[in-house]
């Protein structure tokens, strides 16, 4: 049997580094954001928030050391020249971009604007502002796909012909009230996460088609069921098919990611999705034709998208500040291709 001892996630060694700055605590920062740089060593040294008390609760929770009240106190004290790690609503990103110094190094939540025109403004901003930007499009850093990645760059899949993304959940959408009445919903907020990685997987693909869908009983929100499909020629079927209005039990929720080569293939379980926000566990399985069993096995998942992912996002523009990289993986100049795409499909 093939030795796959390599194929693992490890939480990267991220070394000194200066001190993050939080803008924005809310949901997104508490579950995801904040356990991930603890689990990683990330260090945190200020957060604002408009909910004052909220942001309180949150520094307590976290051990963070100071709360401050504006975000001109919190760029002034951000003395140390740390990441700006910013987790408002896309409509609000141009604005605290423009309000923070040049030459800064931000992180900033996706989506990078609420349509193209907004993430158009936020990439001239970065550029006019000297800015090293980049975009928490996450899921292409999690634990699963760190592992499908070092399988396809073994060569270990072949030539990959097929990507299916398929989610069949019940998203409970109230959680975020500031979707009530926003014109885009599926595709904006969770189908982005799969058209970025399969981006990253498989570079931007000949054209984008779509089709999405509202819910009778969901009146107040837009779409939130997608197809869309990504071409990427003859030889590949790439394929995204969404329904987050699955309200009959968690017993037939499904959600995965299936990447299929000429040698092998992998199905990833994203037990987050399903039974959401309690979860099930996810699952890495895998079967290599060259394997004179020829059967499915498993391979141990070390972490999951929430919160180890945002680790990820995170490190990249730590080491573009420790200059190890030029430019982080997750830049704003690579994500906007990411955004134009999501146009595509809305446009389409």
């Amino acid at each position: 049997m093939t030795d796959l001892e390599h194929i693992r996630f490890e939480i990267p060694a991220i070394g000194e580094h200066r001190p993050v700055m939080i803008i924005g605590a809310g949901g997104i920062v508490e579950g995801a954001h904040l356990p991930a740089y603890q689990l990683a060593g990330i260090a945190v040294a200020g957060i604002f928030d408009l909910d004052v008390s909220r942001a309180e609760r949150v520094a307590a929770r976290f051990n963070i050391p100071r709360v401050y009240h504006s975000l001109p106190e919190l760029v002034a004290g951000n003395t140390a020249g740390g990441v700006y790690d910013i987790a408002v609503p896309g409509s609000r990103l141009h604005s605290v971009l423009s309000q923070l110094p040049d030459r800064s190094f931000v992180l900033m939540q996706k989506p990078m604007g609420e349509n193209l025109e907004q993430a158009e403004q936020i990439l001239a901003l970065c550029r006019h502002k000297q800015m090293i930007a980049g975009v928490n499009f996450q899921l292409r850093y999690a634990p699963y796909i760190v592992m499908a990645r070092q399988m396809m760059a073994a060569g270990m899949l072949g030539d990959i012909c097929d990507l299916e993304v398929y989610v069949n959940v019940y998203t409970p959408w109230h959680l975020w009230d500031f979707l009530k009445g926003a014109e885009r919903v599926e595709i904006l907020y969770h189908s982005i996460h799969y058209i970025d990685l399969i981006r990253a997987l498989l570079g931007g693909p000949q054209g984008i088609f779509a089709k999405s869908a509202r819910h009778p009983n969901m009146q107040e929100l837009a779409a939130v069921k997608s197809n869309i499909i990504m071409d990427y020629g003859d030889f590949m079927r790439v394929h995204i098919s969404t329904n987050h209005v699955h309200e009959y039990g968690p017993d037939r929720q499904d959600a995965f990611i299936k990447i299929e080569g000429t040698r092998g293939a992998v199905k990833i379980k994203l037990g987050l999705l399903m039974n959401y926000p309690q979860g099930t566990e996810d699952a890495f399985e895998y079967i290599l034709m060259d394997e004179a069993e020829g059967t499915w096995r498993r391979l141990p998942v070390n972490g999951s998208w929430f919160p180890h992912a945002f680790i990820g996002t995170m490190h990249e523009l730590i080491k573009a500040q420790q200059g190890e990289v030029a430019v982080p993986g997750n830049s704003v100049e690579d994500c906007i291709h990411t955004m134009r795409l999501v146009e595509s499909a809305y446009r389409c």
